[in-house]
């Protein structure tokens, strides 16, 4: 059975990101074992203090979702776009997990990726208007998808944009909704082909 690791990047506990994250969880978990975390709930420091320089120890919740991010074989990322980029708390998350040694290692010089074999997908949130959905995620995907995750050796990344979240009726949501519970059963039920570096 597929292992997927689900992360609502949405710091705030009641959130359209939330709403989403439900449908891709019931939309996978009938075919995929679904491990989900949501930012709101976890608890640690976000602020890399010393960079990579020293140790930071993990706490109890970011030690479980580093387990679940070396074992699955496909990884959701849902989060709003915020002034351009991701809210602080979700990035220092990533800062906090995918650490060297356990994500990527460099020999001789260059960057080895240890996460190879795993696809992801990555959902994004905006209040922009639909024709600049692209432009304003075009940030958050090259961090997110092409320095983190890609850089870790995740491949295929593909990636959904919704909005404008703010001007949006019921029926769009709904919709966007039904869209994402859809990738849920899909991509739980299908295998990737994977690309290697």
């Amino acid at each position: 059975m597929k292992s997927i690791l689900l992360i609502n990047g949405n710091p705030k506990s009641d959130s359209f990101c939330n709403h989403l994250a439900d449908q891709y969880e019931a939309g996978a978990r009938p075919h995929a074992e679904v491990t989900r975390f949501n930012l709101s709930e976890l608890r640690f420091n976000a602020n890399l203090s010393s960079g990579y320089d020293q140790e930071h120890p993990l706490e109890p919740d970011l030690q479980q979702l580093q387990t679940a991010l070396l074992s699955a074989d496909h990884i959701v990322m849902l989060a709003p776009i915020w002034w351009g980029g991701l809210p602080a708390a979700c990035k220092g998350l990533l800062d906090r997990t995918f650490l060297p040694g356990v994500t990527f290692n460099y020999e001789e010089g260059m960057p080895a990726p240890l996460l190879v074999g795993k696809s992801a997908r990555i959902i994004l949130t905006m209040d922009n208007l639909p024709d600049f959905l692209q432009e304003q995620a075009a940030p958050v995907l090259e961090q997110l998808g092409r320095y983190t995750l890609q850089f870790c050796g995740v491949a295929p990344v593909e990636h959904s944009l919704f909005g404008s979240l703010i001007l949006s009726s019921e029926a769009e949501r709904e919709s966007w909704a039904a869209t994402v519970r859809e990738l849920g059963h899909r991509e739980s039920s299908e295998t990737f082909a994977v690309e290697c570096a």
